[in-house]
């Protein structure tokens, strides 16, 4: 096999901890990845995102060398493990896995599952690298411990001390916090995060949750039908998308319909840019709820407030905006904090247009 190149095509890392170059995969009919290119850096992590059936999971399993490759070639610190018809396995390849049913051995103590993750090492220097492991992800007080006496939050950090114990170059993730209740979910994805920083593995991980990946990714890589529509930072992806599928992605949107004129869109809250369509193109607005600034002022659209509700950090309001309909525009807003104006009053609706996106009508599904 030949060696991977030194200068990846997905990003211009030098030497990448894992690289796929040209990966297409097929279950039957179904082309399940179609011509992929993704790579990851040492230290690096790198989250899939997608929903579910964009191929996210099988290009995981590609990398991990659960399935045997068709077309492509992947490459693991710049040695190739797998092009078409020929892949080295699993055991020999490096890497860490942490599944989502997380597939801890029922029958062996917390300490003897991660010490199977180092088969090869000499036994006398297992269970103290199994401790320090352990330790690493704070559950060196459940060492002698079974599986089935362990929360999920607990057992997935076991199924990470096993994966990262062996000093893997590349981490392997799949849905690793699906599972779990939203309040203990921040909590062991934030652990999870820092045990990653510290080990500086490559990390690829697999997700379906934006939140999630803008949380634990360096770069995210968006999935749709097997291909990688855009990678780039999470702020890139949230502010930059490329794409009405990706904005969307990214959390709850507003969508207004219109008619590309004189190079822009027209709506209730102001005009805006309309790069690239044609004029007369029929064009989907996207704005974020968040980009609708409220006040009591006189500026702006004027809406009026169907009804508010406090969600936490943050206040949602469904609002009727004016645009010519007895009815109005049905819109929400997003504003930080505690704010909650009563139904029927008026308020003042600013667009952030930094917040907003025209596409072609048709790029939406």
């Amino acid at each position: 096999m030949r060696e991977a190149s030194v200068k990846s095509i997905d990003s211009g890392i030098e030497t990448p901890a894992l690289e796929l170059r040209d990966v297409s995969h097929r279950y039957g009919e179904v082309l399940a990845v179609d011509r992929l290119n993704l790579a990851v850096g040492d230290g690096e992590v790198v989250c899939l995102l997608g929903p579910s059936g964009c191929g996210k999971t099988t290009v995981l399993r590609l990398a991990a060398g659960l399935e045997t490759l068709q077309e492509g070639e992947i490459a693991i610190a710049g040695r190739s493990v797998a092009v078409a018809g020929m892949s080295s396995p699993p055991e020999s390849r490096g890497v860490g896995l942490v599944f989502q049913d997380y597939a801890l051995f029922p029958h062996l103590s917390v300490v003897d599952n991660v010490t199977f993750g180092l088969q090869g090492v000499a036994s006398a220097n297992r269970e103290a690298r199994a401790l320090r492991a352990l330790r690493d992800v704070g559950m060196e007080d459940h060492a002698a411990r079974f599986p089935h006496m362990l929360s999920g939050g607990q057992q997935q950090r076991v199924a990470l001390a096993r994966a990262l114990v062996a000093g893997p170059a590349v981490v392997l993730l799949d849905e690793p916090f699906s599972g779990l209740d939203a309040r203990l979910r921040d909590k062991v994805r934030d652990q999870t995060l820092h045990a990653l920083m510290e080990s500086q593995a490559a990390t690829l991980m697999v997700t379906h949750d934006a939140e999630e990946a803008m949380f634990m990714a360096d770069r995210i890589a968006v999935m749709r039908d097997g291909r990688i529509l855009q990678t780039g930072t999470p702020d890139d992806l949230y502010c930059r998308p490329a794409s009405a599928f990706v904005a969307q992605l990214f959390g709850e949107i507003n969508r207004l319909d219109g008619i590309v004129s004189g190079g822009a869109v027209a709506t209730p809250l102001g005009a805006l840019p309309a790069k690239g369509l044609e004029e007369g193109a029929a064009a989907d607005v996207l704005i974020r709820p968040e980009a609708l600034r409220l006040s009591h002022d006189a500026q702006g659209a004027r809406g009026r407030v169907i009804t508010s509700r406090m969600l936490g950090r943050t206040s949602l309001v469904h609002l009727s905006v004016e645009d010519g309909t007895v009815t109005g525009l049905h819109l929400h807003a997003r504003a930080p904090g505690r704010f909650l104006p009563e139904e029927g009053q008026q308020l003042s609706v600013v667009l952030d247009s930094s917040q907003a996106f025209v596409f072609p009508a048709q790029d939406i599904k």
